[in-house]
C-alpha cells in the first residue's frame, strides 16, 4: 500500500507530477491523543524526509460507534482527499468476547470505513492494533479470563484488528505486537504511564514508527527526530517497530489495495511473441518491450526484427496512481528458415524413423517446431541418405546447411 506521487502513464514513462504532502487523520481516544500521536508521526516522518498533513478527532474513551454520529469526526471525514485514516477502537473493547465484539464493533468499524472511502475513494484505512494492559484488564477478568493477564489481553486485540483490518481491505498498524516485543526483548524500556494502560513517551514514540513504517513501507532506524527520549532508546524503538511491520507485511494485511504486475508471454517463433497480463488491482498498463518499443494494452502481439535476449518492463497502475513493475527477459533465436531454397535435400518419415536425402553432401541438419524452438542438431556425414530418430512434434521445421554454404529447408507433418 505504499503511497507514491501522482504519475502521468505514456509511452512507457512514468513521470512524476507536483509533489504534495501525505495526509493523515487520525481517529481515535486517548491512546491516539496522549502525548499528540500525529504530531509525532508527522516530526518522525520529516526528519525521514516525507511531509505529513494530519489531523486527528480524540476524545477521551471514544469507541467506533460514538465516532461513527460525531459531528466534528464526521466533519473530519467529509473533507475527503485523505491519503491515509487511522482508526483507533476503545482500549479494551477488541479485546472482549467475539459475541460482544462482533456486535458492538464489526459494524462502526465497517461504517467509519464506508464512509471514509465514500469521500477519498484513492485512501488507505489503517487500523491501529493497541497494546493490552500492563497487568491484565482487572476491570472484566471475572467476567472474561482471556483479559486477565497482558498475554491474554494482546492476542485478543491482536485477532480483533486484523479481523477489522481484512473484513475491510484495509492495513493494520501493529503497535501493539512491537509493543509485546519491547516488552519481552527490552523490559528496561518503559512504555506504561502509572496508570499502567496508556504510553508514556517512548510507548507513544513506538507508535510512531509503527505508523511510519505501516504507511511509507520503509524502515524509520536512522530518524533524527527522538523526540524527548535518549539516542540508544530512540535507535531501539525504531529497530523493534521497523522490523515487526516489514517482517510481516502480508499478516498485516499492508498493501492489500495494491496493484500486482503480473506479465505473461508467449513466443509464437519468427519472431513474433504474445504479451498478455494477469495482474490484480490494476485499470492501467505500460509495456517498454526492450526494441525501442512500447505499449499500453493488455495483450498484444509484437514482432521482434533480430534475434537476441530483450528486457521488457512491465508496469500495471490503478485508478490512484498506484505502481507495480515486473521486469523480465525474452530470448530469441530466429531460425531463417524461409530465407534458404528447397533445392537438393528432402527429409521424410518411414516407418517410425526420418529419413534425410542428401545427395552425398555434408552438413548440418536442425530440426525447430512451429514456435521455431530447436528440437534436434546433428551433423551429417556425406552419403545418399541418413536415418534419424523421430522427434516428439506433429510438425517439423527443417533446415540442411552445407559445410560449403549451401542450404535447403523444409516443412515435414508427422503422423501421431
Amino acid at each position: 500500500m505504499y503511497r507514491i506521487l501522482p504519475v502521468l502513464l505514456a509511452f512507457g514513462l512514468l513521470a512524476p507530477l507536483h509533489a504534495q504532502p501525505t495526509r493523515v487523520l487520525f481517529i481515535g481516544n486517548s491512546y491516539t491523543g496522549v502525548n499528540n500521536l500525529p504530531e509525532m508521526t508527522r516530526q518522525l516522518a520529516l526528519s525521514l524526509g516525507d511531509t505529513l498533513a494530519v489531523a486527528s478527532s480524540s476524545p477521551g474513551g471514544y469507541t467506533f460507534q460514538q465516532h461513527s454520529t460525531n459531528a466534528a469526526t464526521q466533519g473530519l471525514i467529509d473533507q475527503g482527499n485523505w491519503d491515509f485514516v487511522v482508526l483507533q477502537e476503545q482500549s479494551q473493547l477488541p479485546s472482549f468476547p467475539p459475541s460482544q465484539v462482533a456486535s458492538d464493533c464489526l459494524p462502526y468499524a465497517q461504517a467509519l470505513v464506508d464512509s471514509i472511502r465514500a469521500h477519498s475513494p484513492c485512501v488507505e484505512p489503517v487500523f491501529y492494533m493497541t497494546w493490552g494492559r500492563q497487568n491484565g484488564d482487572a476491570q472484566n477478568c471475572a467476567s472474561w479470563p482471556p483479559v486477565c493477564t497482558y498475554e491474554g489481553m494482546q492476542q485478543q486485540l491482536r485477532q480483533s484488528y486484523l479481523q477489522m483490518s481484512e473484513d475491510n481491505s484495509a492495513a493494520c498498524a501493529p503497535a501493539g505486537m512491537a509493543w509485546k516485543r519491547v516488552r519481552a526483548e527490552y523490559p528496561a524500556i518503559n512504555l506504561y504511564s502509572s496508570d499502567g494502560s496508556h504510553p508514556t513517551v517512548a510507548g507513544t514514540y513506538l507508535v510512531a514508527c509503527t505508523m511510519y513504517s505501516t504507511f511509507f513501507g520503509t524502515s524509520t532506524v536512522g530518524a533524527s527526530f527522538i523526540s524527548s527520549l535518549d539516542a540508544g532508546t530512540a535507535a531501539t524503538l525504531q529497530m523493534v517497530a521497523s522490523s515487526v511491520v516489514l517482517d510481516s507485511i502480508d499478516t498485516w494485511n499492508i498493501g492489500v489495495n495494491d496493484p500486482v504486475a503480473l506479465p505473461e508471454h508467449e513466443d509464437q517463433g519468427n519472431g513474433n511473441v504474445f504479451f498478455s497480463e494477469n495482474s490484480v488491482n490494476a485499470t492501467a498498463h505500460s509495456w517498454d518491450l526492450g526494441d525501442g518499443s512500447t505499449s499500453m494494452e493488455t495483450s498484444f502481439t509484437h514482432t521482434y526484427t533480430a534475434s537476441g535476449t530483450y528486457t521488457v518492463t512491465y508496469v500495471a497502475m490503478d485508478d490512484c496512481g498506484r505502481t507495480d513493475t515486473n521486469t523480465f527477459a525474452v530470448n530469441l533465436s530466429t531460425t531463417g528458415i524461409s530465407d534458404l531454397p528447397n533445392e537438393r535435400f528432402s527429409l521424410s518419415e518411414q516407418a517410425g524413423v526420418l529419413v534425410l536425402h542428401h545427395a552425398n553432401r555434408a552438413g548440418l541438419l536442425e530440426l525447430f517446431d512451429l514456435q521455431g524452438r530447436k528440437l534436434a542438431m546433428r551433423a551429417i556425414p556425406a552419403g545418399h541418405q541418413t536415418v534419424l530418430p523421430l522427434p516428439d512434434a506433429t510438425v517439423l521445421l527443417w533446415r540442411f546447411q552445407e559445410r560449403g554454404g549451401h542450404g535447403d529447408t523444409g516443412v515435414l507433418a508427422l503422423p501421431r
